[in-house]
């Protein structure tokens, strides 16, 4: 009952928030799926670590082809996101902590600095009205 009830929370954020908040939610994500991958790499699950990876790529993917390449950033950012795949694909070749924690340190860094962004567009928008 309790994880319907948490489902259906987490069903309504996701249909209910701004298209900012949605990628904001897609590095938490990111970050989150790769600090389990690492987790499980520690204890040795392979397969874990694995199906972790995974879905953090998944997410990168989405990222990257949400893109709007009219702007100059976007092609930064694209840069910066096939660089993350191919840190989250040497992890998971070779089982490793090393390039995940590249990935990992690209993706917060993104996440921070697109939640400042998000305050400052919230900041401007409502001391506007």
């Amino acid at each position: 009952m309790a994880y319907d009830a948490l489902n259906q929370y987490k069903q309504n954020a996701v249909f209910t928030a701004t298209p900012e908040e949605l990628t904001l939610m897609l590095y938490d994500g990111a970050i989150k799926f790769i600090n389990i991958a690492k987790l499980n790499i520690e204890k040795g699950d392979v397969v874990k670590a694995h199906e972790a990876i995974i879905r953090a790529e998944d997410i990168v993917i989405e990222l990257n082809a949400s893109l709007n390449m009219d702007y100059e950033i976007s092609k930064n950012l694209r840069s910066i996101y096939d660089f993350m795949m191919e840190k989250l694909v040497d992890g998971n070749i070779k089982k490793e902590v090393k390039p995940l924690d590249e990935a990992l340190e690209l993706l917060t860094d993104l996440r921070d600095t697109w939640k400042e962004a998000i305050k400052q567009v919230k900041k401007t928008r409502y001391s506007a009205k």
